[in-house]
């Protein structure tokens, strides 16, 4: 989820968010920016995390949604999120303020996060090639192995048995909604090697459980039984709507799977190995090429494998994409809470000024 994403990366004390750029994906560019506005006031970002409205569709196709999966509005489920107290950078373009914004940083120390269609980073290594040299990192939440890659349950739809992708049978829905800038991103040689893929294989092993609701919920042990802040009931409320929708959708019912604050993660993995480990198998590298034949369509012959992630080992060392098999689980959900509790503080700060 987007804003849990956001969460990790305004309120850990580790990470310094530059900003934020919108895309199509769950929802329309419109939506999905509106959010991203509504997300940062219910954090308290909104007045020094500019964020800005990026690609309205892929490419070369028409744009998809999912309200299937996270409502008409893209985070539906709560009555808690405020309408955004800070509008969109006016007249901004997310591509040259996302170029502006790393490069302005050490050569060899900014990330760049991709939790939903991968439209606007490759337009910015498409348009500022020289960026690629310069992050030190790209984190990608995208993508669907199976094959046995992790022992994750991947899901199953009625009358379809178990599948590799949350939108297909084969694709996952980030790369699906682009797959021309996702596999631009894939064979690009200077990328690659500083690329690390988030699947489906990964996110499906952190299970917003009953019991991890409840904790992020109530917090510490010693706050159980009062109530709950309304950022902590707001994302809660997320929750629980996703919870549902996941388990009707694809038949995973233990809880709802948190997918790109793992994206975010992978910086504390990166820069501050204490903090979370990820499994990569001591160096593990791949090559990953995605399906570009097929339609957007809910016709099977129609759209074929379009959007599958394929992988094959690199053979050299060193190079091509890292794709974790674990993580630290309990570990993570401490960092969220962690996070949780950083915005609680911060918002009653704020109240009290």
């Amino acid at each position: 989820m987007d804003a849990f994403a956001i969460l990790l990366a305004t309120h850990d004390s580790y990470i310094k968010l530059l900003g934020v750029s919108t895309v199509h994906g769950n929802a329309s560019l419109a939506q999905t920016t509106e959010n991203a506005g509504s997300i940062l006031t219910a954090l308290g970002a909104q007045h020094h995390i500019p964020y800005y409205a990026g690609a309205a569709k892929p490419f070369c196709r028409k744009a998809v949604h999912a309200p299937n999966i996270h409502g008409n509005t893209g985070l539906d489920g709560t009555d808690l999120l405020p309408e955004a107290s800070v509008g969109p950078v006016e007249n901004g373009n997310a591509i040259f303020a996302m170029r502006e914004a790393l490069v302005a940083e050490a050569a060899g120390k900014p990330w760049l996060v991709a939790t939903g269609a991968l439209t606007n980073v490759a337009l910015l290594f498409a348009t500022f090639p020289e960026v690629a040299e310069h992050i030190r990192g790209l984190s990608i939440m995208g993508g669907a192995i199976g094959n046995g890659y992790t022992d994750a349950p991947l899901g199953q739809v009625r009358g379809e048995g178990e599948r590799l992708g949350n939108h297909t049978p084969w694709a996952e829905f980030n790369i699906y909604c682009d797959p021309e800038a996702a596999q631009s991103i894939f064979s690009n040689p200077v990328l690659t090697p500083k690329t690390t893929l988030i699947p489906l294989d990964l996110t499906h092993q952190v299970l917003a459980t009953e019991a991890v609701q409840y904790k992020l919920c109530h917090g510490p042990s010693d706050s159980a039984g009062k109530q709950p802040s309304d950022v902590r009931q707001m994302f809660n409320d997320l929750l629980v709507f996703f919870a549902h929708t996941y388990a009707d959708v694809l038949g995973i019912s233990k809880g709802p799977p948190l997918h790109d604050p793992l994206a975010v993660a992978v910086i504390l993995y990166d820069e501050h190995y204490d903090e979370l480990a990820f499994d990569d198998r001591d160096g593990e590298r791949w090559d990953v090429h995605v399906v570009t034949d097929g339609l957007h369509s809910e016709n099977d012959h129609e759209r074929g494998q379009l959007g599958r992630t394929v992988i094959s080992k690199s053979k050299e060392k060193g190079v091509g994409v890292r794709i974790p098999r674990g993580l630290d689980v309990e570990q993570f959900w401490d960092i969220v809470e962690d996070c949780l509790q950083s915005a609680d503080r911060w918002l009653l700060r704020k109240s009290s000024y």
